[in-house]
């Protein structure tokens, strides 16, 4: 590890003096003891792996110190990276926004104090910043739209920036949003100029990653002129990353996940829909056998405006269908009013409609004829004299939805296939393949969370990581697994089919550590 000369840590730590707040000078110190880190760059990311710390997630509940014992069990499992998930309001004054406490702060010091000791990287994370979150209740003022937001923003990443000047970029780096959503590229890019102007004009070689677009799920180019890392996520298919979590809207309707299992989407739109490509304009189709009547079951999930369905049976059409969600009482289960999208509702069901396959169809399509966007949250389809087969779906953005095959299963009985490809093939298309436009550019991607709930079966667990992680080490990507301990994490994660083994007071999943450690560099 590169080490600073005495008159420029003392330069550094006048600095940030010079600023109101005191610099960490034990942060610089290195050490005979600290285990040496790689270097890296915007260009050159090692491939770190670890965990994500909630201590300061969310406030009030999660303020509280970071755990150098989190730190010693991370180091001791042969792990180099942690990311802190933070919110601003745990460091803020009286809830002003622009007066920041300096002993909230020293929480974080302590945070990269034990990363230097243990020999684990750290990224700063603002999982929400001033003017920006994916929780809830919302910022009362977007950093998208109002510079008083991005004003302050810029202050608080400036503070971090005064505060660590100095410490390396091999131990330290900063995170500056946590999934921006669809936002359009102009304003996406200004807040992100201005947010790294603001850090590098006080700390130049301050290595900065960026989540993607999308939930980070897709690398934005643009950033790249910023000099910048990305960082992408690994909860697809959301039906096995969040089965039955309690914030994803209808989850606990959907089947028990099984890995390898189908990988299937089921949004329509309107083929007159602006901004989707026409690939995703295409009909949910299934292909197949049908030497008996069968019924079809559309699972309505969610209807954007209004959605007019037309399914067939080869050439036949079976049933035309036509929704318009609005105010008040109706199919829906959740009235969800849009006023920033002229006004439109895109209400929440929770409706089955039924179409009747007549024997001998070779092709089923569901096709949408008009309106916006429809998703169907689960097929089902039941041939005459035999149980229902079902399959959840998940919701995605601008994608194909699914083509499936219907065919015989090893019982002899009818059943769902993939009608293509699954598995990790189907992961490194999903999530390699969006960020393959980054590859000239040198190592640059990472993947800043990832991981299933409590609630998804343990082996359905066990091969989807698997699969992610074979796939992420092809790449030479950096992982954090979010989270340590909790619902997601290998400690205190309280599934119901998992022999835990107490450690350190904790209750270790012993099968998740050894897969993890199975994919080390």
């Amino acid at each position: 590890m590169k080490k600073l000369s005495r008159r420029a840590v003392l330069k550094t730590g006048a600095a940030a003096l010079a600023a109101g707040l005191s610099f960490p000078l034990n942060l610089l110190a290195g050490g005979a003891d600290a285990p040496a880190l790689p270097e890296a760059s915007w260009n050159n990311l090692p491939a770190w792996h670890g965990f994500n710390l909630l201590e300061m997630f969310m406030n009030p509940w999660q303020n509280k110190d970071f755990v150098e014992d989190d730190f010693r069990m991370i180091h001791d499992w042969g792990f180099n990276f942690v990311r802190l998930p933070m919110d601003y309001r745990n460091w803020i004054v009286d809830k002003d926004w622009r007066k920041i406490d300096e002993s909230a702060l020293k929480r974080i010091d302590k945070a990269l104090e034990y990363g230097r000791k243990y020999g684990i990287h750290v990224l700063i994370n603002m999982h929400r910043a001033p003017g920006y979150t994916v929780a809830s209740p919302k910022e009362e003022k977007s950093v998208w739209k109002d510079d008083e937001a991005l004003d302050v923003c810029a202050l608080h990443w400036s503070t971090f920036a005064k505060r660590y000047a100095g410490v390396p970029s091999s131990q330290l780096s900063f995170n500056l949003f946590n999934e921006p959503s669809n936002i359009e590229i102009k304003p996406f890019m200004k807040v992100h100029r201005r947010l790294v102007s603001a850090i590098r004009e006080i700390d130049p070689q301050r290595l900065i990653i960026c989540d993607g677009m999308s939930w980070g799920t897709r690398p934005v180019m643009e950033l790249t002129e910023l000099k910048v890392a990305q960082a992408t996520r690994g909860y697809k298919p959301m039906t096995v990353s969040h089965y039955k979590a309690s914030w994803v809207a209808n989850s606990e309707n959907w089947s028990a996940p099984r890995w390898p299992g189908l990988n299937a989407y089921g949004t329509l739109y309107s083929p007159n829909k602006n901004g989707i490509d026409d690939k995703a304009k295409q009909p949910l189709t299934i292909v197949g056998d049908f030497p008996k009547p069968a019924t079809l079951r559309l699972k309505v999930g969610q209807v954007s405006a209004s959605a007019n369905i037309e399914v067939k049976a080869d050439d036949k059409t079976i049933l035309k269908r036509s929704f318009v969600p609005g105010p008040g009482e109706g199919e829906w289960t959740k009235v969800v009013h849009r006023p920033e999208w002229g006004g439109c509702y895109q209400n929440y069901y929770d409706l089955d409609v039924f179409a009747d396959i007549p024997a001998g169809t070779k092709k089923v399509t569901v096709n949408m004829t008009g309106g916006d966007w429809i998703f169907f949250k689960e097929l089902g389809l039941k041939v005459e004299g035999e149980s229902e087969q079902s399959v959840p779906t998940e919701m995605g953005w601008n994608i194909q939805p699914a083509q499936l095959a219907w065919q015989r299963g090893t019982d002899g009985r009818y059943e769902f296939g993939n009608g293509g490809i699954s598995g990790r093939q189907w992961l490194h298309q999903e999530t390699i393949l969006p960020w393959e436009a980054l590859r000239p550019f040198g190592k640059c991607v990472m993947v800043g969370e990832f991981g299933a709930y409590n609630k998804t079966p343990h082996d359905t667990v066990l091969n989807w990581l698997d699969d992610m992680l074979a796939n992420w080490k092809a790449q030479g990507w950096g992982w954090a697994m979010w989270n340590l301990r909790g619902t997601f994490g290998i400690l205190d994660s309280n599934r119901a089919d998992v022999q835990y083994e107490t450690v350190a007071g904790h209750q270790l999943d012993r099968k998740v550590l050894k897969l993890l450690q199975k994919y080390l560099d």
